[in-house]
């Protein structure tokens, strides 16, 4: 896992490259995302315990359902 946070920047840049993300676990106080190539072959794993970002993930979970 990378130490560095994830941020929601990151994530929509991600997509931009046509790369995808996924939130692996997602609890109230902290987020684990799995960054994938194009492929779906996991790149790295980055952790957040922003709160804004948290509500970002939930919501693009309860979208894509």
């Amino acid at each position: 896992m990378n130490d560095k946070p994830v941020t929601i920047e990151q994530l929509e840049r991600w997509e931009t490259y046509g790369a995808h993300w996924q939130a692996a676990q997602i609890t109230n106080e902290s987020a684990t995302v799995d960054l994938c190539a194009c492929t779906g072959e996991l790149v790295e794993t980055r952790h957040t315990i922003n709160p804004h970002l948290i509500e970002y993930l939930r919501n693009r979970r309860t979208d894509q359902s």
